[in-house]
């Protein structure tokens, strides 16, 4: 039995690790990464340790190394002081998951970001890519786009700065209905093991050499000579799901965080280990889609839609958005300001936006002269000034329709798509429109707003609203009843509930504006047991951050990747101590 160490509360730890008092810790990751690049306080530490819409803690410190080697030096550091570390690329998950959840920890939390490491090593002429940790899907979808190729996902999430690792980390799924949740098995990442023993795991199929830093200047720097790569070691993509997706009558969902099939090491690790490298498959870009616009007041409609799309048609979709008449009524209305940023300056514009604004925040959070949520109440305020911006027909549609769904498909799927939709919609059960170029983009865009858009609603609205409740939902590929029905008195706690999602892979998200005064922890509770006798499974692409309780499957694959318990404690509210001691599921 190896000799053991005490921690403050007196629990027990191997000796491979070694306690350091805070000061001696900043000082160590100071060396790591220079002073400049290690923030401490609450001030500076803010907008790191505050999730875009949930989950706060307290940190010693937040480390932002320049270079793969720096950010191994930092993980060094960190594991041999017993430190927590969370690994955070872009923070705009929605569930917390990238950030401490307030301070009930029994060790100082480090968190490690990653932004300044961007960097797309493109191999096999662009077929695959080697992301870094700080890449974003923006970034991969321009350096991708001059080869005629695309990425994982284009199409909502790359509007919000999202990063390529958070996607892989999170089995998120996007909207491309046939590539299914971002997946490889192709990774650079290290972890902890019981004994204390960092390591660190290359998995990415090239040969980069045998000592950790030699290995990491060289995944950063692309030294991958042909001769190193491998192409026979795994997979970089999950190329099953367009045949999963089409299984209308299989009683399970087509995709969700906690699927067993999709987690394997990086994929699926939600910040349980540190990721250096991920391999990736890349696709040839769509040419020439056309996208068809759907409106109806029946939700069965939509239920016959989707399934003669997924049974019947000869390519799948590209994608089918789902956007209810409230969310469309939110989003034109406080994400007018949003829609217009991308519209007009695209989005690569964003980063900098969202880190003005956090500034701004933390800001105007301490002023007691000024109310609270100033800035997107001045934005909210401006954008009323601005002129409409959504074109006509989807206004019109807006105003016929309770439900909507945009409907991309191939060029040469289009007629074939007219033939089943003038089915399905006969006898005045909806209709649908076929969009010019600039309708087709400003329908996506509206809905690729809604979530933040659901965010300044809360802000706007603070004497009615108490918070959001913000459910990410994957229904059973079988089910028909999509469209959940409340009890009355659960209804009745709402002031609005707010729908949309990737209607087609039948991943729901689902924003409840809590009524002032309600319990939103209670609420939760309900909607989630509700959720439960449909056979849904939550979270579909989200992680479970500290919103969701992680189920026996995914607790096992987070023990196994991290049995320490140093990395992002708390996930899917397990324990937040040393080795899991008080998790009651062992």
């Amino acid at each position: 039995m190896p000799p053991t160490s005490q921690l403050a509360d007196g629990s027990a730890i191997h000796s491979k690790f070694q306690i350091h008092g805070d000061r001696e810790l900043v000082n160590a990751l100071v060396t790591a990464v220079g002073r400049r690049r290690v923030l401490t306080g609450e001030r500076a530490t803010r907008r790191y340790r505050t999730g875009i819409r949930f989950g706060e803690g307290r940190v010693l410190a937040v480390v932002r190394p320049g270079s793969l080697v720096e950010q191994w030096r930092a993980l060094e550091a960190c594991v041999r002081a017993c430190a927590i570390v969370i690994p955070q690329a872009s923070n705009t998950g929605l569930t917390g998951g990238s950030t401490p959840d307030g301070s009930e920890y029994d060790r100082p939390v480090v968190i490690i970001s990653t932004r300044r490491l961007r960097g797309i090593h493109l191999i096999d002429g662009g077929r695959q890519v080697v992301c870094l940790p700080g890449s974003t899907l923006n970034e991969l979808e321009q350096r991708l786009r001059p080869l005629g190729r695309e990425p994982h996902s284009v199409i909502g999430s790359s509007c919000i700065g999202a990063s390529v690792f958070g996607g892989v980390c999170n089995n998120s799924g996007g909207a491309l209905v046939h590539r299914g949740p971002a997946y490889t098995e192709l990774s650079v990442y290290a972890s902890v093991s019981e004994s204390g023993q960092l390591r660190l795991h290359n998995h990415l199929g090239i040969e980069l050499g045998d000592r950790p830093e030699d290995i990491l200047q060289r995944l950063e720097a692309g030294n991958f000579p042909a001769e190193n790569i491998r192409q026979d070691v795994g997979k970089a993509s999950d190329a099953d799901y367009s045949r999963h997706v089409r299984d209308v009558d299989a009683s399970s969902p087509a995709r969700y965080n906690a699927d067993p099939r999709r987690l394997y090491e990086s994929s699926g690790s939600a910040g349980k280990v540190m990721v250096f490298g991920l391999r990736l498959d890349t696709f040839p870009a769509e040419v020439g889609a056309n996208v068809l616009y759907i409106g109806t007041s029946q939700p069965e409609v939509l239920a016959a839609v989707r399934r003669d799309l997924l049974r019947n048609l000869v390519e799948l979709p590209i994608a089918g958005e789902y956007l209810h008449r409230d969310a469309f009524n939110v989003s034109e209305t406080y994400g007018k300001d949003m829609f217009l940023l991308i519209k007009h300056f695209g989005t690569s514009r964003l980063p900098g936006f969202f880190a003005a604004k956090a500034w701004a925040d933390g800001l105007f959070a301490r002023s007691k002269l000024l109310p609270k949520h100033f800035p997107d109440r001045a934005l909210q305020a401006i954008s009323k000034w601005l002129p409409a911006h959504l074109p006509s027909r989807l206004v019109e549609y807006r105003n016929r329709y309770e439900h909507h769904l945009m409907l991309k498909v191939k060029a040469g799927s289009v007629e074939e798509t007219r033939v089943l939709l003038e089915r399905q919609l006969a006898g005045g059960r909806g209709s649908y429109f076929l969009c010019s170029e600039s309708e087709a983009r400003d329908a996506f865009l509206n809905r690729f707003v809604t979530a933040g858009a659901a965010i300044r609603y809360r802000a706007m609205h603070p004497d009615t609203v108490e918070d959001i409740v913000a459910l990410d939902i994957a229904l059973r590929r079988n089910e028909r009843q999509w469209l959940e029905k409340l009890p009355q008195d659960l209804d009745a706690a709402f002031t609005m509930k707010i729908y949309y999602g990737h209607f087609l892979c039948h991943v729901m998200h689902q924003d409840y504006m809590v009524r002032k005064g309600g319990d939103c922890i209670a609420l939760e509770h309900r909607l989630l047991e509700l959720q439960d006798s449909r056979g849904a499974e939550y979270p579909a692409e989200h992680n479970v951050g500290h919103l969701y309780e992680a189920k026996p499957t995914l607790r096992a694959f987070y023990k196994q990747l991290d049995p320490c318990n140093c990395f992002n404690p708390g996930l899917g509210k397990t324990s937040k101590k040393w080795m899991y001691r008080d998790d009651e599921t062992g």
